[in-house]
């Protein structure tokens, strides 16, 4: 299962009881944080995530909205005897940053910690159960997008086909993978007789801040979801532009040119004390786009 949890969904000041971004990403058990602002710890418990669960954070660009509050988990997470190794993702200079904090205090970690400098579009974690891949945004400073990808299942046995053709159980993981079973006397049985190709993985795009950029359609195509921030209403253009952001109907134009499921919207400006005009102003373009609502989790 793939799914994201929204921590935080305001822009740079916290605002109207919504806080700066952060996101956790749920794949087949594992918790991924996507950047780590201010409160990001309080609103973890708030929304019961389970911080031991956290293995991957991964920051998208170097202002404060979008990372201050990593490294006070990253102590939280020594306090409470986390053991389990951490690999944190972001643009250089972050390690230097968060090392220096880190020293300036004399603490000495109970767990690993790795940092992963990133520099350019790239696959940044490939293990058995999803993948990870930055991409480039269009903002003020260096800033990243990501794409979470489940793998593909194990393909399902048919268990009626699998009796009749009488395949012996120490073959089951091999079927799963695809092989064909040859019989003893040398007869081939084909893997799609007695299996059922398993379901897809999901996608989900982080698409981070950015202007109005069309180039990161290639990125995101198909996705079964994405983020996409919307700082300002429509009418804002040119204020968006100018500070290196998007507004309602142009990140619903990214969704819709880049033929995705479902559009997330979120990184609303203060200056907003409501947002329904947001989703308002996205469904124009792209019908279907939903508010990102803090402690709501959406399932991809």
């Amino acid at each position: 299962m793939l799914a994201v949890t929204i921590l935080g969904n305001n822009s740079a000041v916290p605002a109207f009881d919504r806080h700066p971004t952060s996101q956790v990403v749920t794949i087949d058990g594992n918790n991924l944080l996507m950047d780590c602002g201010e409160g990001t710890q309080i609103q973890m418990i708030n929304y019961k995530i389970r911080r031991s669960k956290i293995s991957h954070i991964f920051i998208s660009h170097l202002h404060g909205d979008h990372y201050f509050g990593l490294v006070g988990l990253i102590n939280s997470f020594s306090l409470l005897s986390h053991q389990q190794e951490l690999h944190v993702f972001g643009p250089s200079p972050l390690q230097e940053i968060i090392e220096l904090q880190l020293k300036v205090a004399d603490t000495t970690l109970t767990y690993p910690l790795h940092f992963h400098t990133i520099s350019g579009e790239a696959l940044l974690v490939d293990n058995e159960k999803f993948m990870v891949k930055c991409f480039r945004t269009n903002h003020r400073i260096e800033c990243y997008g990501f794409v979470f990808t489940e793998k593909r299942q194990p393909r399902k046995l048919d268990a009626e086909k699998i009796k009749e053709y009488d395949i012996p159980f120490s073959f089951y993981d091999q079927l799963k993978n695809g092989e064909d079973y040859i019989t003893k006397d040398g007869r081939i049985i084909k893997n799609d007789w007695v299996t059922i190709e398993a379901t897809k993985g999901k996608t989900y795009a982080f698409c981070a801040d950015t202007k109005y950029d069309e180039t990161i359609i290639p990125h995101i195509q198909n996705a079964d979801m994405i983020y996409h921030e919307t700082t300002y209403h429509d009418n804002l253009r040119e204020r968006a532009e100018a500070r290196f952001h998007s507004t309602t109907r142009q990140a619903a134009m990214i969704a819709k040119k880049a033929n995705v499921k479902k559009l997330l919207i979120g990184h609303f400006s203060s200056k907003y004390a409501t947002l329904e005009e947001f989703e308002q102003e996205a469904r124009e373009v792209f019908p279907d786009s939903e508010l990102a609502l803090e402690g709501v989790a959406y399932k991809v």
